[in-house]
């Protein structure tokens, strides 16, 4: 038989695969986090007629003599090249910019992705489309997030609540004029919270007393407040002239659950300029329930709460290899570890090559239309030149056949 048959049986072979994975790109052309397929090709083993020759003293080498039998498929790679970002405006849509996936979970088997359309299931669990639990840090007792504990499920419950946190620290800043009069006065007030989140008003008095000399007081409506609750602030070229700046304040009151604060008036000046003094921080709080929320760039899951607080809810992990063409896909937008992929390198956002993430965006697919339409002319005009070389042999095979005749 002729050996171009057998080549063009070859090559239709190969050009329809090719046509295979161009319909399958195109067809994902609006898939989250699709990446594209490519085919190559490879020349097939050529049968040897003669060999080289080397030169003599009187005559030159003559090259090898090789007939080529077709072609055969090279690879069909997966190209891991970055998708445009689409904004959507949905808090639980997350795209990469980068070479990270992210990691989800059936419980049996894990699984890595670059489609960032999350939502919550009953219970709060951040989950894909398919129900598959979305993987990251937790948050240890501390409000930190739990990088020694290892990967997990990742929450966001509705209606969690944060318990209320007495006030342990206030600090006073600003400047008290040093223009005023004697005897005149500066006011401030601020809440500090007790133990179970009932707030108490406290009152601070600055009263001028002489050219570089104030006085305060410091009241509350709820209970009396002792600990060093009047004293003299002494200043020198406008800054504080002695240690004695921050107070230990504790109400006299057994019905105010545990409220012992202190009051820092380190950072008060006193400058030819407007009295401007005021609380600059307090912390503590009432009890809060969850509002809202929101995702950074890192990959942290912030909470915003009722009560004006925004807590750390959870870390998203996202997962990098030596070789990520070399994952192989589940299906689903998912892809799985193989032989040649190498091991996942787990960690946060931003750090290790994984990435950054961008909040209420996708990641599209990077299939190129005008390149898939190219290819497809070039493989469907490859496909008939095949074709063109059986009918040809068949001709050929059918005038040996009449040679009978």
């Amino acid at each position: 038989m002729l050996r171009a048959m057998y080549s063009g049986i070859g090559g239709m072979s190969n050009f329809q695969t090719k046509l295979d994975v161009i319909g399958n790109n195109i067809a994902n052309v609006n898939t989250f986090g699709y990446k594209k397929g490519r085919v190559t090709f490879e020349d097939l083993v050529s049968q040897q007629l003669s060999g080289a020759s080397t030169p003599t003293e009187n005559r030159g080498g003559t090259n090898p003599m090789q007939m080529g039998l077709g072609s055969t498929l090279a690879s069909i790679d997966t190209i891991q090249t970055q998708g445009s970002l689409q904004t959507t405006g949905r808090d639980l849509d997350i795209g990469i910019t980068g070479d990270g996936f992210f990691i989800v979970n059936d419980g049996n088997q894990t699984y890595y992705t670059r489609a960032g359309n999350f939502y919550l299931d009953q219970q709060g669990n951040l989950v894909n489309s398919n129900g598959l639990r979305v993987q990251g840090y937790g948050v240890g007792a501390d409000g930190n997030i739990n990088e020694a504990a290892g990967i997990g499920s990742l929450q966001i419950p509705a209606g969690m609540t944060i318990p209320p946190q007495a006030t342990t620290e206030a600090t006073v800043r600003g400047n008290l004029d040093s223009e005023t009069v004697v005897g005149n006065s500066r006011n401030i007030e601020f809440y500090v919270v007790d133990e179970i989140g009932r707030p108490h008003l406290i009152e601070v008095s600055f009263t001028k007393d002489s050219n570089n000399e104030w006085s305060y007081a410091v009241s509350s409506e709820s209970a009396a407040v002792t600990g060093g609750t009047t004293g003299t602030l002494e200043f020198n070229s406008g800054n504080l002239d002695d240690d004695n700046t921050e107070l230990t304040l504790v109400f006299n009151d057994p019905n105010i659950n545990n409220v012992a604060f202190n009051l820092d008036f380190s950072r008060i000046t006193q400058y030819d300029r407007n009295s401007n003094v005021d609380i600059y921080s307090v912390n503590g709080n009432i009890d809060g329930t969850l509002e809202s929320y929101n995702i950074s760039s890192t990959g942290e899951i912030n909470g915003v709460f009722s009560n004006g607080q925004v807590r750390l809810l959870g870390q998203i992990a996202l997962a990098s290899f030596n070789n990520p063409e070399g994952l192989t896909k589940s299906g689903a937008n998912t892809y799985q570890v193989s032989n040649n992929s190498g091991m996942p390198q787990v960690g946060f956002p931003s750090d290790g090559g994984r990435g950054s993430l961008t909040g209420a965006a996708l990641e599209m697919s990077n299939v190129d239309l005008s390149e898939e339409f190219t290819e497809m002319i070039v493989a469907q005009r490859g496909f008939q030149a095949n074709t063109r070389i059986i009918t040809t042999s068949d001709e050929i095979l059918q005038e040996l056949v009449n040679l009978k005749r």
